[in-house]
Parts: structure tokens; sequence; C-alpha cells
């Protein structure tokens, strides 16, 4: 394993364009646009720089690098807290129950809100892993390395994480839930109104949304089917985020209708199974067909975060730790580690 989880410089951009320009659309944190992506790197450069452990509107961009060829093939984030530069938007499903005695029948209808409950949860999202690199376990070290950081950076962090996955895309790029609901105020397809809010945020919204609530069943069938529904490529996102104590609450995106998972962030289970220990020995019995477990390890704080895979001993007082992990890393016997279990 030659690949680490490493914080996002100034020149990854060129990475991260080309990235973005693979997405397909409805990606609103990974935009293809390079002005846009510039300001994403800057802003991530200074909420590692920035003094102090407190909860902020801090954006964290972090880069996959194969260390032996130099090649970045994937990224992911985590907002701090979101909702504090402009609203943070959710439709939330609820039921709506009415009685006719007349009739002696009861009506249930799914009506959408528009609402911002998650305003001031953290998030984690921004997760893109190029096609070439989607085995060998890549995706989960750039999906659970974030759980780490949050663990080693605690206070940094709300108590709700949410994560959002993109919804279903049709073959044009167009969105059915777009096109049923926000679509008929907005005077704009989809990829317009996703690009807008992904460059200038979605204060639009708030500006030109009717408030009052969206009666599901008045909707064209073709939005209908789409509600809370990840796009193909996010099933197994989906999978991951339940394996890590995540749950759909009834939240969707106001774009694309795709689901909004939520859980308490000290419950997520590599925020709560992860360990610190002090390496005791570097030990090249370790790997595969040997001794150790493989595991996901890091060191570091901030912009010095590195996470990678490695295979750990526990040895009396201590870890073992294999020299290939240890060399990634840049540590060394009489080192911490925080270490949490593959699954």
């Amino acid at each position: 394993m030659s690949f680490i989880i490493r914080a996002a410089r100034e020149s990854d951009l060129s990475h991260m364009y080309e990235m973005a320009k693979r997405t397909g659309g409805g990606f609103t944190n990974l935009p293809p646009d390079k002005k846009a992506l510039t300001a994403k790197l800057e802003r991530g450069a200074a909420g590692f720089a920035r003094a102090g452990d407190d909860l902020s509107d801090d954006l964290y961009v972090f880069m996959l690098e194969n260390t032996e060829t130099g090649q970045v093939t994937g990224t992911c984030q985590i907002f701090g807290q979101v909702g504090q530069k402009w609203p943070f938007y959710s439709y939330r499903i609820s039921t709506h129950s009415q009685h006719s005695q007349e009739l002696d029948r009861t009506f249930r209808a799914e009506i959408l809100n528009l609402t911002t409950d998650l305003e001031g949860s953290s998030e984690v999202g921004g997760l893109f892993l190029s096609p070439s690199e989607r085995s060998g376990g890549h995706g989960m070290l750039l999906a659970r390395s974030r759980y780490l950081f949050i663990r080693n950076h605690r206070s940094r962090f709300a108590d709700k994480t949410l994560a959002e996955l993109r919804g279903v895309i049709d073959e044009s790029g167009g969105s059915p839930f777009w096109d049923g609901v926000a679509g008929r105020f907005f005077g704009m397809n989809f990829q317009e109104a996703d690009q807008f809010n992904a460059i200038h945020g979605n204060q639009f919204i708030a500006d030109l949304m009717p408030n009052h609530p969206v009666y599901i069943a008045m909707l064209p069938e073709s939005a209908r089917h789409v509600i809370g529904i990840p796009h193909p490529t996010g099933r197994a996102a989906m999978r991951m985020l339940e394996e890590e104590g995540f749950r759909w609450e009834k939240y969707i995106d106001i774009f694309d209708g795709g689901p909004t998972m939520t859980a308490h962030t000290d419950d997520i289970r590599g925020v709560r199974e992860a360990k610190d220990g002090e390496i005791v020995a570097i030990d090249d019995g370790l790997g595969e067909h040997k001794k150790g477990v493989k595991m996901l390890v890091a060191r570091g704080e901030l912009a010095d975060f590195v996470c990678t895979y490695g295979w750990i001993d526990m040895r009396d007082g201590g870890l073992a730790l294999d020299p290939d992990a240890a060399k990634l890393l840049g540590v060394d016997s009489g080192d911490s580690i925080t270490y949490v279990a593959r699954w």
C-alpha cells in the first residue's frame, strides 16, 4: 500500500479540476470551476491553519495520493459547521392525516417541508474517487479517514454530523426531482442551478423558493420515484454510511432529492471505536500473509494529518507497526498513532 490521505495543497487545483470534470453533475462540493475550486482550497488552508479548537465554519479538504507515482486520484471534505454563512436548506418528508366522518376514511398525504433543521451540524462530503482506483479499499480509506480526523479534533466539530448523497441524475444530466419541484419556480435547468449553487451558495433558494409545503402526490411520477434515492454510484457510499451509524431521517436534498444521512458525531463508528497507541516496534514480520491486523492508521494534527492502511500487532505496552505504513506516516518507535479496525 503506497496510498495516503493528506491535507490538500494549493498545487492540488489541477487534480481537483480533473476529478470535478468527471463527476457527471449534481456534485455541489466539487464543481468543475477553477475559481470555485481555488476558493475551496484557500478556505481549506485557512481551516487547517486556524488557531484555537472551537467549533467554526471551517472546511477541511483531503487528497488521496499514490506516493510511488505522485498521482492524486481521490478527494474528500469535512465542513466544521454548515449553515453559518447562509442557511442550510433541506426538505423533510412528513405525513399529514385527515379524517372524513362522512366517508369514514382517513387520508394520509406525504408532504415536503422546506427546513433548516440541520443547520449547525458538521458535514462529511465531497468524496470522489477516480474509477481506476475503486478497488483495494481506497474508497473506505477516503471515507473513514475523515472520522479519525474528527475524533482527533473533536472540539472543532458539532454533536451531529450529516452526509448528503447525490440523487438520481438522468442520462442527459438532468434531475427528475428538480424538474418536478424547484425547476418550475426558478426558470433554469438543473445543471444551471447546480452550478450556481456550487459557486455562489444557495441563498437564491430562500429568495425564490415558495415556503409552503409540497404534496408529494401532486408531483410528476418521475419526481416521486427518485425522492430519497441515491445516485447508482452512491449506493455503496450509503451502505458505508449505514455501517458507520448514519441513518436516513426523511431529509432530502432540495436540488436532486437525494437522501441526507445523519448521525450523532460521538456515535459514528470510526469516531467511537478509534484508539491511540504508542509504537514500540517497527516489525517487518507484519503484513499480508504474515502477522498482524490491517487497520486504518493516522498521525499528525490539522495540516500534518496523514492516514493510510497499516498492519498492527498488539504488544505489551504498545503497538507494532509494519515498516511500509511507518514510512508513509513518517513515524518510528516512541511515536503515537491513532488506529481503527478496517472492517
